[in-house]
C-alpha cells in the first residue's frame, strides 16, 4: 500500500518524506488556503520538489472546458503532478479526454461503486472514495471501498483505489485489508500509527535495565 499525506503544509512533508515511507500528496485549494497568503501554483511546485511522487492538485472549475484548461495549467507545474477532477458529469468527460492527452487524473469525491466504475471507464489513474464523510452520516465508508475494490477486480480496471477523508488509523487498517492501492491521510494520523503503549512501555523498561546496567558497571569499576 501506498501512504500518501494529505496536506500543503511543507514542513509535514518533508517531514513525512525524510521518514522514508511518503509516496505521494494529495492537497487542494481549501489545504491551501491554510497556509497564508501563497501563489497555489508556487505551492504546488514546492511539494513536488520536496516528494519523489505524485502530487494531486484539483481544479475548481466544473464546466468541461474550464477543468481542461485548469489542467493544463496544473500538468505543466511539475511532472509529478496528477490532476484532480470532481466526479460529476462534465468532469468524466474532463478524465477521458485528459487520459486521451497522457494526462494522470485523480478522480475525487467518490461516493458510490457506480461513481467508481464510470470513472474508471473514463480512464482515471486514481478513484478518491470519500471514506470519513460517508461515516459522518451514519454509513460505513469502509464498505465502499471494498465494493470499488471487488468491482474493479472484476473487469480488470487499472485506476488505483485511493482511500481518502481517512480520520484514523483503523480507517489506514481496514483500507489495507480492503486491498486499497493508496491510503491518504493527515500527517497527524500518520504519526499516530505509530503509537502503541506496549511499544512505549517496553521501550521506558529498556532504557531503564540500561541504566542499572550502567551504574552497576560503574561501580564494579570503583571497587576494582
Amino acid at each position: 500500500m501506498k501512504f500518501f499525506v494529505d496536506t500543503a503544509d511543507l514542513e509535514e512533508i518533508q517531514e513525512a518524506n525524510d521518514m522514508g515511507i511518503l509516496d505521494g500528496v494529495t492537497t487542494n485549494p481549501s489545504l491551501v488556503k491554510e497556509q497564508g497568503n501563497v501563489d497555489f501554483h508556487e505551492h504546488v511546485y514546492k511539494i513536488c520538489e520536496i516528494v519523489d511522487g505524485d502530487v494531486s492538485a484539483e481544479v475548481t472549475a466544473t464546466d468541461f472546458d474550464g477543468m481542461m484548461e485548469e489542467a493544463h495549467s496544473l500538468a505543466g507545474i511539475h511532472e509529478n503532478v496528477v490532476v484532480k477532477i470532481p466526479l460529476i458529469q462534465e468532469g468524466i468527460k474532463a478524465l477521458r479526454a485528459l487520459d486521451d492527452e497522457g494526462i494522470p487524473t485523480n478522480c475525487t469525491l467518490c461516493f458510490s461503486p457506480m461513481q467508481a466504475l464510470l470513472a474508471a471507464k473514463a480512464g482515471a489513474n486514481y478513484i478518491s472514495p470519500f471514506i470519513g464523510r460517508i461515516d459522518d452520516i451514519s454509513s460505513d465508508g469502509m464498505t465502499l471501498v471494498e465494493e470499488i475494490v471487488q468491482v474493479y477486480d472484476n473487469y480488470d480496471y487499472e485506476t488505483e483505489v485511493l482511500a481518502a477523508s481517512i480520520r484514523h488509523p483503523t480507517h489506514v487498517k481496514r483500507a489495507s485489508l480492503a486491498g486499497a492501492d493508496v491510503a491518504t491521510m493527515p500527517f497527524d494520523t500518520l504519526l499516530k500509527m505509530l503509537d502503541h503503549p506496549l511499544t512505549d512501555r517496553g521501550l521506558e523498561r529498556f532504557l531503564a535495565d540500561w541504566e542499572e546496567y550502567k551504574e552497576a558497571r560503574k561501580a564494579e569499576a570503583g571497587m576494582a
